[in-house]
């Protein structure tokens, strides 16, 4: 379907459309949406990816901030019981709201401006998601799946490892937009864990935990950490002091938080 839609594209929103087919036609293969499915698309823009899904899926619901582009979608898909526009900012929609029983799957080229909190906002909501596939700067793709001891590896790495399987799919340059964005993307699928790689006792003290340890990356953890913990107990927790951040996995950050927790 070939959009005649001009439509000038919005910096605050962080507007970059897809046109290219055949990253489209990827796409799409890689979400296989199912005829009992109901699919959740952040930011459909222009609708290159939503006429697709809305062939396939049971019931699409769109979040999209830009009224002018509501009304494009309202115009491009009339009377369409399947399609149900929300003309919200995706920060602040509750997802969860959508379904009681059935989980949701959630589609979308994510604003790069807003990508980390938007992503942070919904895996609040990770309880009632099935699988997410997104497009985002290839650069956020690649510490959101790295491993410690990889450069790119950080604080995205292990919050968005503890709530979800991370699967780099492919990438896609920036001739496939309009305006053309100055980085390269990429598709990720995030998949919830059923079980979690690991429990910690204070979420939020984790949390914590991997921010200020990553705040000073290149300290060591006996410094980066000397407020939370001495060490003498990062020994105890079978964790070397002299190490840096990017050197510890999840495992090790869940051991420390576990640790002060239970000290109180």
């Amino acid at each position: 379907m070939k959009q005649s839609y001009n439509h000038k594209a919005r910096k605050r929103f962080g507007q970059n459309f897809l046109h290219d087919e055949y990253i489209i036609q990827k796409i799409i293969t890689a979400i296989a949406p199912g005829t009992d499915q109901r699919i959740v698309e952040i930011g459909p823009g222009q609708g290159a990816l939503t006429h697709h899904l809305l062939e396939q899926c049971k019931q699409l619901d769109v979040v999209e901030i830009d009224r002018d582009l509501v009304r494009h979608l309202q115009t491009l898909f009339p009377d369409n019981d399947k399609l149900h526009i929300h003309n919200v900012d995706a920060l602040k929609f509750e997802f969860c709201q959508l379904t009681s029983d059935e989980k949701l799957r959630l589609v979308g080229n994510l604003p790069y401006n807003i990508s980390t909190p938007l992503l942070f906002h919904v895996l609040e909501n990770a309880w009632c998601i099935e699988d997410m596939h997104f497009m985002l700067q290839k650069e956020v793709v690649k510490r959101m799946a790295a491993a410690s001891g990889d450069r790119n590896y950080g604080r995205l790495s292990i919050m968005i490892q503890y709530h979800c399987q991370v699967e780099s799919l492919f990438e896609v340059g920036p001739e496939s937009f309009n305006p053309p964005p100055k980085v390269d993307s990429a598709i990720v699928r995030l998949k919830p864990h059923t079980t979690k790689p690991v429990e910690v006792a204070d979420y939020k003290l984790f949390s914590q935990l991997v921010t200020q340890a990553f705040s000073l990356r290149r300290k060591t953890l006996r410094n980066a950490l000397k407020n939370f913990i001495s060490a003498e107990q990062l020994l105890g927790c079978d964790v070397d002091p002299t190490l840096r951040p990017e050197q510890l996995d999840i495992h090790s950050f869940a051991r420390i938080s576990d640790f002060i927790t239970d000290q109180g």
